[in-house]
């Protein structure tokens, strides 16, 4: 006979704003969910459809407008919040036993310990990650019977996600999870929970089937409207639509990154610990953006990265891995030249610009308009060069294009992150640097943001914990063990994950038990002395670079007049095919220089 659910909301309906955010009673639709003892359930939906609050409502924190709750007596639930309140207490462990039914001090000590986290810390200087490592100790060592996880992933590190996975195949009792890491989901769910316009849909399978069976329901919606002849039912489900299409775009670019790793597989010495080989023939070398040679870095008598060489060639997607403290910051500063090595030169080619995107974003004025962030109050946004309506820019951002006007006061924490993505991919750039970028953001996000990246067209730098996005999206991976060794495997987390995998267990030590030092990389091949021409090339490059820039600008400036093609179409071909003609001659400059500074430094 079948365990009775330990929690059941059964016809419920929730007001926000004027409107019903969940269920609707004059349809005569109300919510029904049934949690059983051992229900591992993912909770889907996009960002704003309400998921945080159907959890506040599960915990009882808020009431229904209709409907009721019933929960097994003497129930304990527990609610990991995505961004808890550390403000009133002095240190991470004041801040885990505070409250009505706070944890015993042993328990959250001994899980503490395990997730490698100083409870004395003081909260209000603490990292994002040492407080969500906090929270997850103070949540766990209440022993909840129903386990409510909002994003729990956010902020930690891949040793941390590894322990919570752990834990929660371990645990006995119920969970639901909100999360967009997608690794996270698929090895510990069982059925799915999908939250779409007001209503909540379970189907008894894990994350794994949670794609196949979305599409499936908007396939069926968008048969049934066109039975109806319901256009305008139809045009509502755009965005839905979209999801698919792009899910079996990504399928193509997924084989277009497979063709990438290939090609960077060859690339890379038998080692793969060292570097990227450097090839010595004038194609490869000219493609080459970013030469890092031999560059370390040690702070405290810790070598935080040991000598190596790599060099990124013009469109690489290179992935940044490792736990927090191994070195992926300095790494990734060094390589945007933020930071100098202590040994060893970073070369960048000279037309490099850069965008990045940080984790730490900056907050938006919660009364200002989307058109205000993305078009400072205009109609039209330049996107890398290109004017385009702001109402369609935001479609390609999955916003309702109505929503224009809409206050960012309104919006979720995930939609506004969503906006910031827009805003800074809109900028010219041929280099993107993305730190943390899935922070905050659902799937239908995520893959919105794996298009974009592979649709990019210049090189992307990428330092994230989410296991399944780096596999869809980065061609090389750079992987950070603690040791100082810089791990370059030729794939996503995947590929570095089966590297790891294949070692020996010890490492072969020295005669007094020491480790034995990581032979140094070898040396680059010595160049010829440079020709005469090779000199003058090399001093005089940089100012016809700079002269080609200002062309360039001076011609942009001039298409992006609306009128000039209906009044002179004569002159706007003129200027296009000048345009034309000085970005393919400052793509060679810029190549034969960067070629040449490699051999004046080597």
């Amino acid at each position: 006979m079948a365990e009775p659910p330990i929690l059941s909301l059964e016809g419920l309906s929730l007001q926000q704003g004027g409107r019903w955010l969940l269920g609707d009673p004059d349809k005569g639709d109300g919510l029904d969910l049934h949690i059983g003892l051992r229900d591992r359930l993912a909770l889907i939906g996009r960002n704003g459809v309400g998921k945080t609050t159907l959890l506040r409502l599960i915990t009882g924190e808020i009431e229904p407008d209709r409907g009721v709750r019933k929960t097994k007596p003497h129930m304990n639930i527990v609610w990991l919040e995505q961004e808890p309140d550390f403000a009133a207490h002095a240190t991470l462990m004041d801040f885990a036993l505070a409250g009505d039914r706070a944890p015993p001090e042993h328990g959250v000590e001994a899980i503490a310990g395990q997730l490698g986290i100083d409870m004395t810390t003081d909260a209000a200087t603490a990292s994002g990650g040492e407080r969500r490592r906090a929270a997850i100790a103070r949540a766990l060592a209440q022993e909840p019977d129903l386990l409510l996880l909002d994003e729990p992933t956010n902020h930690l590190d891949l040793s941390a996600i590894d322990w919570l996975e752990s834990w929660l195949t371990r645990y006995k009792g119920a969970f639901i999870t909100i999360s967009h890491d997608r690794t996270f989901l698929k090895r510990l769910t069982r059925a799915t929970l999908w939250l779409d316009r007001g209503d909540l849909r379970r189907k008894e399978v894990g994350f794994g089937g949670y794609e196949a069976w979305e599409e499936q329901v908007y396939a069926e919606e968008a048969r049934a409207a066109e039975k109806l002849d319901a256009k305008l039912k139809i045009e509502a489900h755009w965005l839905e639509r979209g999801v698919t299409a792009r899910r079996k775009r990504n399928q193509g670019r997924l084989e277009k990154l497979y063709d990438m790793r290939a090609q960077r597989a060859a690339m890379i010495s038998p080692g793969g610990t060292a570097k990227l080989s450097l090839k010595s023939d004038d194609d490869f070398k000219s493609k080459s953006v970013i030469v890092a040679e031999d560059i370390s870095k040690t702070y405290d008598d810790r070598q935080v990265i040991k000598p190596f060489s790599l060099r990124i060639q013009r469109g690489d997607r290179i992935g940044i891995v490792g736990s927090n403290g191994a070195g992926k910051t300095t790494l990734l500063k060094m390589l945007t030249k933020e930071i100098e090595p202590d040994s060893g030169t970073v070369t960048h080619a000279r037309t490099l610009s850069g965008v990045m995107i940080d984790q730490q974003r900056a907050l938006l004025d919660p009364q200002k308009s989307v058109r205000d962030i993305l078009a400072e109050g205009g109609d039209w946004i330049d996107v890398r060069g290109n004017r385009k309506h702001v109402q369609a820019y935001l479609k390609d951002f999955l916003f309702d294009p109505s929503h224009v006007d809409a206050k960012i006061g309104t919006f979720s924490g995930g939609e506004r992150s969503r906006l910031l993505l827009a805003r800074e991919f809109a900028r010219t750039s041929n280099l993107l640097v993305l730190d943390e970028p899935t922070n905050d953001l659902d799937l239908e996000t995520l893959d919105l943001l794996q298009e974009v990246i592979a649709d990019y067209e210049g090189t992307v730098l990428i330092v994230s914990h989410d296991r399944d996005f780096l596999d869809r999206t980065v061609s090389v991976t750079l992987g950070l063990d603690g040791s100082g060794t810089v791990d370059i495997v030729a794939g996503g987390y995947a590929d570095w994950e089966a590297k790891r995998k294949k070692r020996p267990a010890k490492k072969a030590t020295s005669g007094n038990g020491a480790e034995k030092p990581s032979p140094p990389p070898p040396p680059p091949p010595k160049s010829d002395k440079l020709s005469y021409k090779d000199k003058r090339d090399y001093e005089m490059l940089p100012n016809r670079i700079a002269e080609l820039e200002a062309l360039i600008a001076k011609g942009e400036a001039a298409l992006a007049d609306p009128n000039l093609y209906a009044a002179d179409p004569d002159k706007f071909a003129r200027i296009s095919k000048s345009l034309e003609l000085a970005r393919e001659e400052i793509e060679q400059a810029e190549e034969r220089w960067l070629m040449l500074a490699e051999r004046v430094e080597a």
